[in-house]
């Protein structure tokens, strides 16, 4: 669906219908409701997905369309950075493809399931991105002109080829870090170790008896495996509250959610 004026974007895969209200604009909608989803288009993968080049980040404007202040997806409100500096998040990817193939990206261009790119909900567009996959340890770097996923355990939405090249095509998501690049940075050859367990973090604070009470809450609520490690930051110590671990991304989906509905709105994916 598109909106005269406005942001838009392909729907992620994993959702049916996404219905794009950017703010500023004053095209509505056609009433009618889209009628049923066609499946999506047989298109052959390249011989070598694997061979194609990551692109090397470089100086680019900041794209005229795709960069409102903010915009609304659902009801929920986004805000587009001003930069990418520092970014960094660890969290869920997804992928989308031949459904998509050939349509246009919230920057106006055409996506290509094939090129190296990626959407993200708030980065500024374009950015680049060095995505890894935290339990093989494979890393790419993408360009990100695309808004999305919209749904809120997943951070970035990825290209065919860049879920090829993460070996995650056969699961649809994977547990990532997403990290900024500056132009001019060399996307990454040497795939990085795997980190070998995951949680989710509930919380952290700079005394352990407020961690302790957390832990104690959490257990009260059915959670079993809360438990605090205490870590250094800067000579401080600092006693993070953690869930798990927690061994594939629907089991990390049901503990976010349930943190979060406790009131837990923090909670994130950490590693070991």
């Amino acid at each position: 669906m598109r909106f005269t004026a406005c942001l838009s974007r392909p729907w992620p895969v994993s959702l049916t219908l996404a219905v794009l209200a950017i703010a500023g604009c004053t095209t509505a909608p056609p009433a009618q409701p889209p009628g049923p989803r066609q499946p999506p288009p047989v298109v052959q993968p390249p011989p070598d997905a694997g061979s194609i080049a990551d692109p090397i980040p470089r100086a680019e404007p900041r794209s005229r369309k795709g960069n409102p202040p903010f915009y609304e997806v659902f009801g929920k409100r986004y805000f587009v950075m001003p930069d990418s500096t520092g970014y960094l998040e660890r969290g869920v990817a997804s992928w989308y493809g031949p459904g998509f193939h050939k349509a246009s990206t919230a920057n106006g261009e055409r996506y290509d399931m094939y090129a190296m790119t990626a959407a993200h909900k708030t980065l500024p567009l374009p950015a680049y991105v060095r995505v890894t996959n935290l339990r093989n340890g494979r890393s790419v770097t993408v360009r990100v002109n695309d808004r999305g996923p919209f749904k809120d355990t997943r951070i970035i939405d990825l290209s065919y080829t860049a879920a090829v090249k993460l070996d995650m095509i056969r699961d649809g998501t994977a547990f990532v870090e997403v990290r900024a690049l500056t132009p001019g940075q060399a996307p990454t050859i040497a795939a990085p170790p795997a980190a070998p367990q995951l949680f989710v973090q509930a919380g952290a604070f700079s005394t352990e008896a407020n961690a302790r009470r957390l832990v104690g809450q959490l257990q009260v609520q059915g959670i079993s495996r809360a438990f605090v490690r205490q870590d250094q930051v800067n000579g401080t110590p600092l006693f993070r509250v953690r869930v798990g671990p927690i061994p594939n991304v629907e089991q990390f989906d049901k503990a976010l959610a349930r943190l979060k509905s406790l009131g837990l709105a923090d909670a994130r994916l950490a590693t070991d």
